[in-house]
């Protein structure tokens, strides 16, 4: 069984990533409506995969016998700004994610939750390679001129995944 103070940050981090799937999605859509196509595919296919993640919280507390809880998904920013002004905002946000993935890591070993501990495990790898990712896109757009940044764009158009 999963401690109340667990079961609640645990909650909490389903309600963290579907804002953020929202956010994701949100600056999809600008990034379309400024005619930047790859980066609004990028985008899209981060919203599905931070939803995802609230799936798989949620399945996971299913799984040892809790009850899941959603709690009020607060509105998202708008307007971001260029392409890189916009990837700094991913970048930060991915940074924000990791911490609260390391603060649940924390929650569990407390506990000796060893089985929540091992579920986490997936989230501290996969946040180093969403700040890794991030913050590559981040410094090549930095570095790009105007063609530049629609060669960019047309690459980050092709993730599916």
């Amino acid at each position: 069984m999963i401690s109340e103070k667990l079961l609640k940050e645990l909650n909490g981090q389903i309600t963290a990533e579907l804002w953020a799937s929202n956010l994701y999605l949100s600056m999809s859509y600008y990034m379309e409506h400024q005619g930047y196509s790859g980066f609004a595919q990028w985008l899209k296919v981060q919203s599905e995969e931070e939803r995802e993640h609230a799936y798989d919280f949620a399945n996971y507390i299913l799984s040892r016998g809790c009850e899941v809880k959603i709690d009020k998904i607060d509105v998202v920013p708008q307007g971001w700004g260029t392409p890189l002004e916009l990837f700094e905002h991913v970048y930060q946000h991915e940074c924000h994610i990791s911490k609260l993935i390391n603060k649940l890591m924390t929650s569990a070993k407390e506990e000796k939750d060893y089985a929540t501990e091992s579920f986490l495990w997936k989230y501290v790898i996969e946040q180093r390679e969403e700040e890794e990712n991030t913050s590559g896109v981040v410094d090549k757009l930095k570095k790009a001129d105007k063609g530049g940044l629609l060669f960019i764009d047309a690459q980050l158009g092709r993730r599916e995944d």
